[in-house]
């Protein structure tokens, strides 16, 4: 799906890497295109040349990622983002119209696209798994990580895993940016399972209160923790007995105590498993694993 949004050149840029070591592509207006490549950033090369990116690259893959309508998008644009098939991301960057100290009416002159591109890895939440599945018991976990790290590939495949280990259970996931499962038409392309069902595009808020009521998971995975609102969710689904396994940005367990939202979550041990992700041996490295205490369980 990725190379139907590029145009030819960087395609066969493209080409001479390891489609599975990318992780994005950097499109800046007037700059050369980036590429994180195996967790480090560098220039992506035509015969050792930069490929410098124009208004057309620009306009170019914004068509290809709206299907020609961009009209059908405004309301992902102007959180940021558009999301098209298999799940890629892309990130962007303009002008703010119309902004309030909380979201625009959307954007325009976009000048930067960050296109995150989504893996498959399966059995590489294995090492994990055993620490937050014991004794017949799934414990609530916080998957913590600087951006890009792996968090959302990890969380895809503890989905998978507890439709295949253990007592079966009925997985929610709540995936609000459509990358966990990259749902076409309401049916996930990515395999998270098969006793999972997918919300795709909802807040959390929404998302967690209407799928208890509805599906009446065991279990909802969900990435991106982000505010207070999705703090809460977090803890009522765990007061309502049902497991949570979300993910959050942040450098370590340490930093999360300096976020004001998430203080109670783990003042109150709502998080019997906190595991530590970094790229610095490459993507998803596991520095450690806490338990609610924040006591190192493995390292």
């Amino acid at each position: 799906m990725l190379v139907s949004l590029l145009p030819q050149n960087l395609v066969n840029a493209l080409d001479k890497l390891d489609y599975s070591k990318l992780q994005e592509i950097r499109l800046r207006r007037n700059a050369p295109v980036v590429v994180c490549y195996d967790g480090k950033n560098q220039l992506l090369l035509s015969d050792q040349e930069k490929i410098f990116v124009s208004t057309a690259t620009i306009e170019y893959v914004l068509r290809k990622a709206t299907e020609n309508s961009l009209y059908a998008y405004t309301s992902e644009i102007k959180r940021g983002f558009i999301t098209a098939k298999g799940g890629i991301r892309l990130g962007l960057a303009g002008e703010s119209v119309g902004a309030d100290s909380f979201m625009p009416s959307t954007i325009k002159n976009i000048h930067s696209i960050n296109i995150r591109i989504p893996h498959q890895v399966k059995n590489c939440s294995s090492k994990v798994f055993k620490f937050i599945y014991q004794n017949s018991s799934l414990k609530n976990t916080l998957v913590v990580s600087p951006p890009g790290a792996g968090k959302t590939t990890l969380l895809r495949d503890i989905a998978r895993k507890l439709s295949e280990e253990g007592p079966r259970y009925n997985v929610l996931l709540v995936d609000e940016r459509h990358e966990l499962a990259a749902c076409e038409n309401g049916q996930a392309t990515l395999d998270v399972g098969e006793y999972t069902d997918v919300i795709t595009g909802a807040g959390k808020k929404y998302a967690f209160t209407s799928g208890i009521r509805a599906l009446r998971p065991d279990v909802i995975i969900t990435d991106e923790l982000m505010d207070k609102e999705d703090a809460e969710a977090c803890k009522t689904a765990m007061r309502s007995g049902v497991k949570v396994l979300a993910s959050i940005h942040a450098n370590n367990h340490i930093d999360l105590l300096d976020k004001d939202d998430f203080k109670e979550l783990l003042n109150g041990q709502y998080f019997e498993r906190i595991v530590v992700l970094s790229n610095k041996q490459g993507v998803g490295t596991i520095e450690a694993i806490y338990d609610e205490k924040l006591k190192c369980v493995y390292f």
